[in-house]
């Protein structure tokens, strides 16, 4: 046993040192095939054959932090330079990407400065143009008769979310009467009809959610790995979870075990609740000292070369249930697992649920009508099926409707919080859809109550640290 301690010491330091030299490790160039990225695009042309698709990077940051492209723009092109411009001819079948840079000033930023060099060949794009020439290349297309196309949505970058950040723009600068600015997009919007009055202008962002909703091949293999860092993170904060540590010690275990992977990101804030912060499914300040008795939910995933994954466990912060954590927990686990086996393309969520909701009660023998279930029971209406995953967490389409389609990326998810007891639940996979059922992308966590237990009597990296006075 102190042999075998020892060893796990030593692997424990030397991924410390490892990790110090893998992050920053980003020199950006194409995650995938330029084959895979002029296949996308050219299924855009085939959706606005009557137009051209005009799609904006990330600008520059503005503080000191990571940049990250737009994910509209990294989907079609795999490119990083910031203040670039794609523009996708669907009348042509040409693609232009328009962007200044330096070679200097790309192997600065981490890109490869082979794209500045050789923009074509490298990305596989027809045109490269300046920045500075796409107000005259507006102008000769505005010529004829055109429909310029662009997404209405706002631009994700890092974190975001499209469709929530259009809520709080409208919510905090749009509709703000100390304010009234309009998006970026929309004042685009509102540049183009003014400067091409002649020129049909339409949002072009269901298009590209249709393209995005459907995962490649290599896309869900990027999800996978994403995936299997992710549970090796989740089962290290686990094992280091102790009573008398704060959330914060775990956020940080869970991160730096990530981080040592060599990912960019997290895919968002790393959500730890327990006692009276679980009815906040998104609570993130990491201020509490975990007590005995306390039941922890802990939602995170990182982020993969801009692909995410979401993932959420549940587990007694002393690594013991105690008799209603076992009931509402087994509650919840046992929802989970049913709508997961009847996952299929074909079917409805709502089909989904159904069938589980049989299995549940019929072969399983569960009162669903019962304290904890009853509440639990409600995720059973859509068969726990909850968004879609992909460049963003919360990926564009928002929540799955209608029948379910292979390649498609989403959250199962089944949760609940019991604000009078102070307890919350939740147990999340992202999985894939296939033809003849669903691939888990986050497999290999202890789920049963008798595997968490199990692996929280384990030492972790802090146990190890403590053990030997480092922590």
């Amino acid at each position: 046993m102190e042999i075998m301690k020892t060893d796990r010491f030593k692997k424990v330091v030397l991924s410390v040192i490892l990790g110090i030299y893998c992050v920053g490790a980003f020199a950006q160039a194409l995650t995938f095939t330029t084959d895979e990225y002029a296949s996308r695009r050219s299924k855009l042309m085939e959706k606005i054959p009557d137009g051209i698709a005009i799609i904006f990077g990330a600008p520059n940051v503005t503080g000191y932090t990571l940049y990250a492209q737009s994910n509209d723009f990294i989907y079609f092109t795999g490119v990083e330079i910031p203040n670039s411009i794609l523009v996708v001819d669907g009348i042509r079948k040409q693609s232009t990407l328009f962007f200044t840079s330096t070679e200097s000033a790309a192997e600065g930023e981490g890109i490869d400065p082979e794209i500045v060099r050789n923009p074509e060949g490298v990305i596989g794009i027809e045109r490269h143009m300046e920045y500075e020439q796409f107000s005259s290349a507006l102008d000769r297309y505005s010529s004829g008769d055109i429909v310029f196309y662009t997404s209405f949505l706002p631009r994700e970058i890092g974190r975001e979310v499209a469709t929530e950040k259009l809520n709080v723009l409208r919510r905090d600068m749009v509709m703000n009467k100390w304010d009234g600015r309009l998006t970026h997009e929309q004042q685009f919007v509102k540049l183009l009809r003014e400067k091409y009055p002649q020129v049909t202008v339409k949002d072009c962002s269901e298009a590209i959610e249709e393209l995005r909703v459907i995962k490649s091949p290599a896309e869900i293999d990027l999800i996978r790995k994403a995936g299997e860092i992710g549970v090796k993170a989740m089962k290290e904060a686990m094992r280091s979870t102790e009573a008398g540590m704060y959330e914060y010690e775990v956020s940080s275990v869970y991160e730096y075990m990530c981080m040592k992977e060599g990912i960019r990101d997290m895919a968002y804030n790393t959500i730890i609740s327990s006692d009276k912060n679980h009815p906040y499914l998104h609570y993130y300040k990491h201020d509490r000292l975990l007590k005995d008795g306390d039941f922890i939910v802990m939602d995170v995933g990182p982020d993969v070369d801009y692909y995410d994954i979401d993932i959420t466990i549940s587990f007694p912060a002393n690594g013991r249930f105690t008799p209603a954590q076992k009931e509402f927990y087994t509650a919840c686990n046992e929802i989970q697992k049913a709508c997961l086996r009847f996952l299929k393309a074909g079917r409805t969520p709502e089909q989904v649920g159904e069938m589980a909701r049989d299995y549940l009660e019929e072969e399983k023998g569960f009162d669903l009508e019962k304290k904890y279930w009853n509440e639990l029971s409600r995720h059973l209406r859509r068969g726990a099926v909850s968004h879609y995953v992909g460049l963003a967490v919360h990926d564009i389409g928002g929540t799955a409707r209608g029948e379910l389609e292979a390649g498609m990326v989403l959250a199962i998810d089944v949760y609940a919080a019991f604000a009078g007891e102070n307890m919350g639940v939740r147990v999340e996979d992202t999985v894939v859809i296939t033809g003849d059922g669903y691939e888990n992308l986050s497999p290999g966590l202890p789920r049963e109550i008798e595997e968490i237990e199990a692996l929280m009597k384990e030492d972790g990296v802090v146990q190890l640290l403590k053990e030997n006075k480092m922590y």
